[in-house]
Order: structure tokens, then C-alpha cells, then sequence
């Protein structure tokens, strides 16, 4: 879905006061609702004939590319002894398990064991097959319900196709729950984290709305220096440019738009309880002759990611691990927060995860958290 397009789900208006509110830390124990698509790599690290490792909620997955370039991918235990499939070789359109040479289909069906006569029945064999897609130059698998897979697509970017937008990818590990790195990507407050690399200032939440699935909050914030001149946040490097930054949290996803000057896509791969994983693709509108920019395309992508992006990450990161380890210290620990952009967050994320089990059960799990009203 676009994101000029309006959601079908009630809308609810929540005050933007910040006002002390407990948190639950429930919500750094949840898991993930499996029934949407999560990126696992960038497309071009996984080249034909190879496979990859990869675990989405620790669940270990074989992702692997045939010689013609179709993905397939399937659960990273042989079915035969157990060993880990992403250790053996692609043959055809099959993954054949390194151990004993047992060939696999693309749906996880055992099609060969090479020590058997042509003629005797293959064992009853099959690992579980994931569906996988590429698109916007990333791999995305569908951990959840199979069935579900063609009725939620992965985020619409329309600015992809675009060449009026200049595109970097950025990706980072993080060792920290995800509902951690959630909410970071949330607290617009956290500029006073990167005042040294000429961040925003002054962020004054104007709106919060939260419906069953989304979370979107509008920030005033305010930018000053070279740095937010050339990427045409701020008119002057030596004045003070106020802009609203509309940041929506679509689980399990981040989109965030500055005013027609940039726009960023966040996409989340939750690993394990304690580890994390992101893939962005930022768009902007630099201000750049289009030769220069089919020249030193790739070069300016390099520069802007290590030296701007990455700079503001790498704090992020600082901080977001050092919460989980304060965490695991001490699970008990009781914390307050005062944006309740951030409350209704950690609502959502609670609410989806309870989602899948209250289908199964027949039972509404949602929690509440403290300080806020239940929806």
C-alpha cells in the first residue's frame, strides 16, 4: 500500500502530552506475527548456484539461488539426519543436503536420494518451504501462514522507479530486541544523540494516531548547518529550518517522509530475542546535475552511507544495545517514558504478536499496557 493512501482501519486520535507513563516490560519478551513479509538480504549477496543462511525469529532458514536465478527457500534442517541445508549444493532446481546427497525440490519435497535403485520409492521426506520474493533489490521471505503470503505484499515504494530520487541502501546489525530498535526509530526526541554530526533539534510532537496495525506520529523538528543544507533539509547552513517528519510505524515495517525533501523506508528483520536486523532504503532529492549523478552514482551512495548514515546509526546502535544489556541485567527493573508515541508502539507490538495465537485459541491475548487505555 501506498503511503498516500489511507488505511482501512479506524483511526484513533491519542493526546501528544508528554506525560510520565510506566512501561511494561513485557513487551521485550514478545515474538513477531509471522503473517507478513520480512527482508532477509540484499538480492545481489546471494548469486546463482549459492545459498545462504539466514533466520527470521529463530527460525533457521536455507535461502538458495538456482543457475536460472529463481529463489527457493526452505527450513535449515535436513529431514533425513538434521544437518544444516545451507551447507550443502544446489543441483538444477534442487538443494541437494551435503551429508548424504538427499536432493530437495523447491517445496521441500525429497526428489532424490543418490544411493537408491531408480526404481525404489523415495522415503516420505519434506522439509518445510518457505514462499520468498525479490523486489526493491532485497529477498523477503514469509515466515507465517502460506496461505496468506499473496494478500500481504511487501511496502509499496513508489519512489524506487523514480529517477527524480536519489536512493542508499543502508543495513545494520543490532544486538537488541526488536521492539527496542522499534522504538528508537519512533523517538524522534533522541536528536540530542547526534548534535555532534549536525542532527535535528527541538522536536515538538503535533499528532499521534494509532489503528490495529499502524502507529503515525507528525514531529516539528528543526535543522541547521552544511550538512542539512546539502541534503536540502535547511535553506542555510547558518539558519534554522523547522520541518514536519511523519514517521508511521506499519507492522512490522517503518516508513518516514520529511516534507517532499526525503523519504525512508526502514524495514525490520527481527533474528532472535536478543538480535536484530535492518535494511533501509533512503530517498532524496539532492540537488545534483542528472550526468553527475549516472557517473558517481554508486560513489555518492558509498560516501552517503559510510560517512552520513552510518555515522548516525552507529550511536543509534550504542544506545539501543546498551538498553538491552541494562535489560538482561535485570528483567525487574521498572522504567518510565514520557512520549506516548512510544507507549502505543509497544501496545502494537504486543498486539501483533497475540494476534496469531488468539486465532488459534479462540482467545483475545492483547495486554495492557500501563498508563494507556485499551483499544
Amino acid at each position: 500500500m501506498s503511503h498516500t493512501q489511507a488505511t482501512t482501519d479506524k483511526m484513533m486520535e491519542l493526546a501528544t502530552t508528554l506525560t510520565t507513563q510506566t512501561v511494561r516490560n513485557a513487551v521485550r519478551e514478545v515474538g513477531i506475527n509471522p503473517n507478513y513479509w520480512y527482508p532477509v538480504t540484499w538480492a545481489n549477496q546471494l548469486q546463482p548456484g549459492q545459498i545462504l543462511a539466514v533466520t527470521i525469529w529463530q527460525q533457521a532458514i536455507a535461502l538458495y539461488r538456482t543457475g536460472n536465478g529463481e529463489l527457493y527457500a526452505l527450513e535449515d534442517a535436513c529431514p533425513h539426519k538434521g544437518v544444516a541445508l545451507h551447507k550443502g549444493i544446489v543441483q538444477g532446481n534442487h538443494l541437494a543436503c551435503l551429508y548424504h546427497g538427499w536432493e530437495f525440490d523447491g517445496m521441500g519435497e525429497c526428489v532424490g536420494v543418490p544411493y537408491l535403485p531408480p526404481t525404489q520409492k523415495l522415503p516420505c521426506a519434506k522439509a518445510r518451504s518457505y514462499p520468498v520474493q525479490e523486489k526493491y533489490k532485497l529477498i523477503w521471505l514469509f515466515p507465517g501462514d502460506p496461505a496468506l503470503a499473496e494478500t500481504r505484499q511487501p511496502p509499496d515504494m513508489p519512489e524506487f522507479d523514480n529517477p527524480d530520487w536519489f536512493m542508499v541502501p543502508v543495513s545494520a546489525k543490532m544486538q537488541a530486541h526488536f521492539s527496542i530498535c522499534n522504538e528508537n526509530s519512533m523517538d524522534v526526541f533522541h536528536g540530542f544523540l547526534h548534535q555532534n554530526l549536525q542532527g535535528w533539534f527541538d522536536p515538538v510532537l503535533k499528532s499521534l494516531r494509532e489503528t490495529e496495525n499502524t502507529v503515525c506520529a507528525e514531529y516539528d523538528v528543526s535543522y541547521k548547518g552544511r550538512m542539512a543544507k546539502w541534503l536540502g533539509l535547511s535553506d542555510r547552513a547558518n539558519e534554522v529550518t523547522t520541518r514536519t517528519i511523519s514517521v508511521q510505524y506499519r507492522y512490522p515495517h517503518y516508513y518516514s517522509f520529511l516534507e517532499g525533501v526525503s523519504t525512508l523506508y526502514l524495514m525490520r528483520l527481527p533474528v532472535g530475542p536478543t538480535q536484530s536486523r535492518s535494511f533501509a532504503l533512503f530517498f532524496f532529492k539532492i540537488r545534483l546535475p542528472k550526468w553527475f549523478r549516472r557517473l558517481f552514482e554508486p560513489l555518492l551512495q558509498t560516501i552517503l552511507e559510510r560517512f552520513v548514515f552510518m555515522r548516525f546509526l552507529n550511536q543509534d546502535i550504542e544506545m539501543m544495545e546498551s538498553e538491552q544489556q541494562t535489560y538482561l541485567a535485570n528483567p525487574q527493573r521498572r522504567y518510565v517514558e514520557i512520549n506516548p508515541a512510544i507507549i502505543a508502539i509497544q501496545r502494537l507490538i504486543v498486539r501483533q504478536f497475540d494476534t496469531p495465537r488468539s486465532k488459534d485459541t479462540g482467545i483475545l491475548l492483547t495486554e495492557k499496557i500501563e498508563g494507556e487505555p485499551t483499544i
